[in-house]
């Protein structure tokens, strides 16, 4: 996803980035002052490195490892952590278990994730049913299983900024961590994304005032392994990796909700309309149109079913 330049209406403002969470996090924000807004943004990163300091996969220090080496057992986590679990088990319950913190081994077997020789040995068919949340940020697995957190933190993280950016009085502000998007108290933004057959050209999606966006997508992540196609959007039914060449956008008014449900539709779009609706949130598909071959469709998620969406034509952007 990309979007346009945006600027605050008035008052001090300030925007800075940093490399967190495997990607750059883009924070801006605007305040009473120039010295407020400083202090703000720094508050912003802080609740961002916290995210990624307890959810890393790579980080034998963080939650993520500490759960992935325990195996059967029980063992204290961050409130982050925990409210992040919590979150994940309501998506996987609304979606019927297409999505699935449990899918580190599949990852770790396509090369996307990094082989531990300390994580215990997950157990056969060990998935989020196996993840129990007790009272006192407690987390005890049923099962020993292998849990990666990478496909709902990023957005969590965003959404922990933006409320750091609200605590301290901001009076606008928007956090983009590699394309998991929010803002509040701005002008509409435009937003675009890539189109999934060309990933250097841009199609319009929406405009965007108070609220989250995400996009999953397999422009550069998809690659051939051993003669198949693998991607690191893993569908949680058959454990299989999600075929190539569409995009999945998701709007929520939480970005962690939104991150979370693109890997839903992704890998099945009729079967996330049940869970969109729980969470309130929209969706735009973008994949290979049948009647037109070398190009792409849009279908929109509406109450009945998936729509055609009319978006105007592409425009070139650097690579």
């Amino acid at each position: 996803m990309s979007r346009a330049a945006h600027a605050p209406a008035s008052g001090p403002s300030r925007t800075r980035a940093r490399p967190l969470l495997g990607t750059l996090v883009e924070i801006g924000a605007r305040g009473a002052s120039a010295q407020a807004v400083d202090a703000a943004i720094d508050q912003a990163f802080a609740a961002v490195q916290t995210v990624h300091d307890r959810m890393s996969y790579h980080d034998p220090a963080s939650d993520v490892s500490r759960l992935n080496r325990a195996g059967a057992g029980c063992i204290v986590v961050h409130p982050h952590t925990w409210a992040v679990l919590a979150l994940a088990r309501e998506v996987a319950e609304a979606s019927g278990g297409r999505f699935d913190v449990s899918i580190a081994p599949e990852l770790v077997s396509h090369a996307y994730l990094p082989r531990h020789a300390g994580f215990a040995q997950p157990a056969p068919e060990a998935n989020w049913l196996h993840i129990e949340l007790l009272p006192g940020d407690r987390v005890r697995l049923v099962r020993p299983l292998h849990l990666d957190l990478g496909g709902i933190a990023k957005g969590y993280a965003v959404d922990c900024a933006i409320r750091a950016l609200r605590d301290a009085g901001m009076a606008a502000g928007r956090v983009n961590a590699g394309g998991d998007l929010r803002l509040f108290g701005a002008a509409e933004e435009a937003i675009h994304i890539r189109h999934p057959h060309a990933a250097t050209r841009l199609l319009p999606l929406c405009r965007l005032s108070d609220g989250a966006v995400a996009t999953s997508a397999t422009y550069y992540a998809g690659r051939l392994m051993d003669g198949r196609a693998v991607s690191p959007l893993i569908d949680a039914a058959t454990r299989r990796p999600c075929a190539g060449g569409r995009s999945v956008s998701v709007l929520a008014g939480r970005c962690a909700v939104a991150d979370a449900l693109t890997k839903v539709v992704y890998a099945d779009a009729g079967a996330a309309l049940s869970a969109l609706r729980y969470f309130g949130a929209h969706a735009v598909v973008l994949d290979a149109d049948p009647d037109a071959p070398g190009h792409c469709r849009a279908r929109a998620s509406a109450p009945g079913g998936w729509h055609d969406l009319a978006l105007t034509g592409p425009k070139a952007i650097a690579a």
